[in-house]
């Protein structure tokens, strides 16, 4: 592994050494076909289960069945031996059948209008027509509604299944109940049938041409309809600036100043390369690096390289040497050494604390304060992700990634769209499928549909000393042979968390206040993972609450703390820009792309490359 002094002599456009990017391939990890003979017959046997395991996963969207027949035989089992809920059941069963029935008889008796016997979840969304209030849509709602109630109640407190394997019955009876949800069914709802009648079908036929539209579109490969509309450098990620360095894993873009000084220190914002950079640079009005340059910030920003085949053998430290180092290298260079404000998004903060630990342990003081967005350190709990992170789930997926080369966003778009099927699944499918409508594409939308790929070995690596291990909360990670310790930073923390994120739990966030020991600015607003995070100033409903915690202060809870902060209307962007003016200096001149020095020339204008790859 090069140093950090070798990575600062290279040239703005030079690419790593091919011992970085071209890891020559281990016995046991060439991919089928590329002619690295197995070291034994054993490891034959070993790569014909691996070709197994990756037909199987191909065909279960990436998911592993054994997980789930586990946590069946799980449930199941200790069901059979607990007569006691047995009966319980049983009369819940004879209870809701009693409920349904008054309330058909009500329903003859008033002439199809009835007072329901239960109501939909507030976040369910399915029933809201006012169809559903007259008699038989009323009946197919409450018979639904009462029976859902009761595989809830089946399905959970069953005495001796585990937490892992109660969750994941739970969660995949919800998914065969949401499918046989009778507002998915033409006959059975009673706004689709409105809908048919006084359009004479023609919803239906509008309907047929977008799932033939869309099916064309996913076996070409071709972006979703209505993605043309959010180019890269001109509808998004449109801020300008300029491309001031390029690896064979990264090009580092420098916004250009707008304001007459900028403040000493410059932001480096580390994207996850899970996902394109440009969400952080969306249309104009919601662009947070358009808002950081307006606030007087010099900006940079990495725009990862979407690998492919031949890049399978990058691993985490790849991504951090020459990602994270690489970039603070460059942008020490362009501004003589100024002090960097390190902002790290979803998995882009995981590994920018890994980097940022690794400096403290190794002297390096050139952070100036550390922002983590929406970004984990301690796994534990990993939120509705981890119901899909267990032994058997990581090897299928290794195996799958070992069988192509990376990880393919499009085979786990299905795996986050299950965790919530009603909106993103079958109120899709009735929308555009049934009524015949498309909703209006929006820039956010258009982004999440830009996918991209991960490298097996960084994939892998991911999952098993992250996900499985926790590793790095508990100080064995290692960078350079040596394990890490989050609690040598010392610079000064803000952490995002957002209160419907699946990927990144808030309360997971939270953690940093106790596995950090320095002074963290915790803030908690509304919205999800990417949702929470777009939340411009004006953006209608959006709130936070915000959290200052100093260290060696008793370490608060999270659920006493956010059940007494006040919550404050408005964008969370505007406390995130105080805390940064308040840990930077004065300003100064603005600084010409790539410092006017000649050695980090721009190479192109932003958005650059990389992010224009498929």
């Amino acid at each position: 592994m090069a140093t950090r002094n070798e990575t600062r002599r290279r040239s703005p456009d030079s690419v790593p050494a091919a011992s970085h990017g071209d890891v020559a391939l281990k016995p046991g990890h060439a991919a089928p076909g590329q002619g690295v003979a197995p070291e034994s017959l054993d490891e034959t046997f070993r790569q014909v289960d691996r070709l197994v395991h990756a037909g199987m996963a191909q065909a279960s969207f990436g998911i592993s069945p054994i997980s789930l027949l586990q946590a069946l035989q799980d449930w199941g089992v200790h069901l059979a031996i607990s007569p006691g809920k047995q009966y319980e059941l049983y009369v819940k069963a004879i209870e809701k059948s009693a409920r349904l029935a008054t309330f058909l008889a009500s329903c003859i008796e008033r002439k199809g209008l009835s007072q329901p016997c239960i109501s939909p979840l507030p976040q369910d969304r399915r029933f809201g027509h006012s169809g559903w209030q007259v008699f038989p849509f009323s009946a197919y709602q409450q018979s639904f509604l009462l029976w859902q109630q009761w595989w809830h109640n089946a399905t959970s407190d069953v005495h001796g299944v585990s937490a892992k394997h109660e969750r994941l019955v739970e969660f995949y009876s919800r998914q065969f109940l949401d499918m046989l949800s009778p507002s998915n069914f033409v006959g059975s709802n009673p706004e689709v049938l409105s809908k048919t009648m006084g359009e004479g079908g023609s919803n239906l036929w509008a309907g047929l041409a977008n799932l033939v539209d869309d099916l064309a579109r996913q076996s070409a490969g071709r972006p979703a309809a209505g993605t043309d509309h959010f180019r890269p450098g001109l509808e998004v990620a449109a801020t300008p600036g300029d491309v001031v360095y390029r690896n064979e894993f990264i090009e580092l873009i420098q916004y250009r100043p707008v304001t007459e000084t900028v403040k000493s220190e410059p932001i480096l914002i580390v994207p996850a390369w899970i996902m394109k950079y440009y969400i952080l640079d969306l249309s104009p009005h919601n662009s947070l690096i358009r808002y950081l340059v307006a606030q007087g910030f010099t900006v940079f920003c990495i725009s990862w390289r979407n690998p492919g085949r031949e890049q399978r053998e990058w691993s985490i430290d790849h991504y951090r040497s020459h990602g994270v180092m690489a970039a603070i290298d460059a942008i020490s260079d362009v501004t003589s050494g100024a002090k960097v404000h390190a902002v790290g998004y979803c998995l882009g903060g995981t590994l920018l604390s890994i980097a940022a630990s690794a400096m403290a342990r190794d002297g390096d003081d050139r952070l100036k304060s550390l922002s983590l967005i929406a970004a984990q350190i301690d796994f534990e709990e990993p939120g509705e992700l981890g119901l899909f992170i267990d032994e058997s789930q990581v090897s299928m997926l290794e195996d799958l990634m070992w069988s192509e080369g990376f990880l393919d966003q499009r085979r786990m778009a299905g795996t986050f769209q299950m965790l919530h099927s009603q909106d993103l699944i079958w109120s899709r499918i009735v929308r555009e499928y049934l009524i015949g409508e498309r909703p209006p594409m929006s820039d956010l939308m258009a982004w999440n549909a830009d996918a991209t790929r991960m490298p097996y070995r960084m994939q892998s690596e991911y999952l098993r000393q992250l996900y499985l291990g926790n590793d790095l909360s508990q100080g064995r990670f290692q960078v350079d042979g040596r394990p890490v310790h989050v609690e040598d930073i010392k610079v000064p923390v803000f952490a995002l968390g957002t209160v419907t994120d699946h990927v990144a739990p808030w309360r997971s966030v939270f953690k940093l206040t106790h596995l950090l020991d320095t002074d963290i600015d915790f803030v908690l607003t509304s919205g999800g993972h990417n949702a929470g995070v777009v939340s411009e100033p004006g953006h209608p409903g959006r709130s936070y609450k915000r959290l200052q915690h100093v260290s060696g202060q008793p370490h608060p809870d999270p659920e006493t703390w956010s059940a007494s902060a006040a919550a404050v209307d408005g964008s969370w962007w505007r406390e995130w820009a105080d805390w940064l003016a308040l840990h930077s200096g004065a300003g100064i001149p603005p600084l010409p792309a790539g410092g006017g020095t000649g050695r980090y020339r721009p190479v192109c204008t932003a958005p650059g490359t990389y992010v224009l790859e498929p």
